[in-house]
């Protein structure tokens, strides 16, 4: 097996420490007992591999590592947020100093700065947790780069601005395998759809937002990216973009499914309503079906979870007003171990098909 990411790294450790504890059950049951030799080669072989992936990545060897990693990846993403923010709000403490030509050149100068300074700090940090800081803050300059460009010539605002905001932060999220950067872009990329979708109808761009059924055509874009582009060297990647073509989905559905009059429609709004959470609940069904079938488990999950709300609002439209408050918990409750049992079994049935 050929390593070329850090994920992949951290795989093939977890994948030793399992087999190293299946081996000492196993061999607790006297069910796999291995000679000498066999053990020394089988440990000399792990002790290899662990020194070459940790001399080429950043990999957490044990739990007590994963633990202390996982503390890193959040002071990281904090960290990342309060320079950005930093940034930010430097800029604007000495920006009335500054005479047009300092203001051009200034900004120029971070924007292009911290993007070379970025992938210069992803060749020599191995754990990435620098360069995430560094990408951020790249990627805020360069936001800030455009909208006060903008304010200092006079321009017209406009939603190219966030597609040119997306394709920096794809830019950095896949050169430097950062899934953050990917999110950022993920927004900006379903911004400029929802809003090109918007200004095709005649609307301003900026209120997009009025009518939710703009950001159903990017669902469908951003859900078919990991079908178009191979993904096995960014681990989780593919799931990010599946699980925002979701959320771009079912979000304005269930905000359609209870506000009739946001619809383009010509319908009465009870229709509407009636018809989106039909909707919502065969597309939610259909995500389920589709993630089982495709041994997508974020699919699966996002489905779930959006099946179980549309339901639970119906319930709270039904039954709200008529029933005591302990009874209407009581059906929640009583419909949640349905719903359990019913993926139990369906989980059941699918191993046994496997098998």
């Amino acid at each position: 097996m050929t390593v070329t990411s850090r994920q992949q790294a951290q795989q093939r450790v977890e994948q030793i420490r399992a087999f190293e504890r299946e081996l000492a059950a196993l061999r607790g049951e006297g069910a796999l007992v291995l000679d000498a030799g066999q053990e020394a080669g089988v440990a000399r072989r792990h002790r290899q591999l662990l020194g070459e992936l940790g001399a080429a990545f950043d990999i957490d060897r044990d739990d007590a590592a994963r633990q202390l990693s996982t503390g890193m990846k959040i002071a990281s993403f904090l960290g990342a947020v309060a320079l950005a923010a930093s940034v930010y709000f430097l800029f604007h403490q000495f920006w009335g100093r500054l005479d047009t030509t300092a203001q051009v050149v200034v900004l120029l100068a971070a924007a292009f700065g911290t993007f070379l300074a970025t992938f210069w700090l992803h060749g020599r940090d191995p754990s990435g947790y620098f360069t995430k800081l560094a990408a951020l803050v790249a990627f805020t300059c360069f936001v800030l780069d455009t909208v006060m460009l903008g304010a200092i010539f006079n321009l017209t605002p406009t939603e190219n601005a966030l597609l040119a905001w997306a394709a920096l932060a794809l830019v950095l999220a896949y050169g430097c395998d950062l899934r953050l950067l990917l999110v950022c872009g993920i927004l900006c990329l379903a911004g400029f759809v929802s809003a090109r979708t918007g200004t095709w109808s005649g609307m301003y761009w900026l209120d997009v937002g009025r009518w939710p059924e703009h950001f159903l055509p990017v669902a469908a874009l951003l859900f078919c990216v990991p079908l178009w582009l191979d993904h096995r060297r960014f681990d989780g990647f593919a799931a990010t973009w599946r699980i925002s073509g979701l959320l771009c989905l079912f979000i304005p559905v269930l905000v359609l499914a209870n506000w009739g009059d946001g619809s383009y429609l010509p319908l009465e709004a009870g229709t509407i309503e009636g018809g989106y959470q039909l909707a919502g609940f065969a597309l939610a069904a259909a995500a389920i079906w589709l993630g089982v079938r495709r041994h997508w488990n974020d699919v699966v999950n996002t489905g779930v979870v959006f099946f179980v709300v549309f339901l639970y609002t119906k319930f709270y439209d039904w039954w709200w007003e008529l029933m005591p408050r302990f009874a209407f918990f009581l059906v929640v409750a009583l419909v949640a171990i349905l719903v359990l049992a019913v993926l139990r079994r369906w989980r059941g049935e699918r191993a046994e098909a496997d098998a």
